[in-house]
């Protein structure tokens, strides 16, 4: 990829943001099916409430919904929007993430869908459960910020 293509992010999880704090991110290829990549592009992905586990050395992305293609052929397979679907990192990379993830009681979840080059990755995130007081002081500064933000555009 030339480094000034930039990427298109297709889909971007807003709510992780809100409910986790983000300690270490990762970058990680998804396998698809043909359909499942023109859905994506076509903007029918989305991250709400996914996360991932390692099962058996593999990590396996949950609860990602890729919607169905409708320009597809009507004798095509019909796929489960919400099925399953395999990370590809390299195998230190996820034997350093299963012991993080022991050892920090931590959970992985993916940020983003996006594009680089002809490929399409996600943006995995190590993240902890935000308390319910970090919630309201998140709230908190952003109503601040805005305030302020607000005063200097008059």
């Amino acid at each position: 990829m030339k480094k000034d293509q930039p990427s298109i992010i297709f889909a971007d999880n807003k709510k992780a943001h809100f409910d986790y704090e983000i300690i270490e991110e990762y970058e990680a290829g998804i396998k698809l099916i043909g359909e499942e990549v023109k859905s994506i592009r076509i903007g029918g992905a989305n991250l709400k409430w996914s996360y991932i586990l390692i099962t058996s050395g593999r990590p396996m992305a949950t609860g990602i919904h890729i919607g169905h293609y409708n320009l597809r052929n009507a004798a095509a397979k019909i796929l489960d929007p919400k099925r399953d679907r395999e990370l590809l990192i390299q195998k230190k990379q996820i034997l350093k993430l299963a012991i993080k993830i022991k050892e920090m009681w931590a959970t992985l979840v993916p940020l983003q869908i996006y594009s680089k080059g002809n490929l399409i990755k996600v943006r995995v995130a190590l993240v902890k459960g935000k308390k319910t007081w970090q919630k309201k002081e998140s709230i908190k500064e952003r109503d601040l910020d805005r305030e302020v933000a607000k005063k200097f555009r008059l």
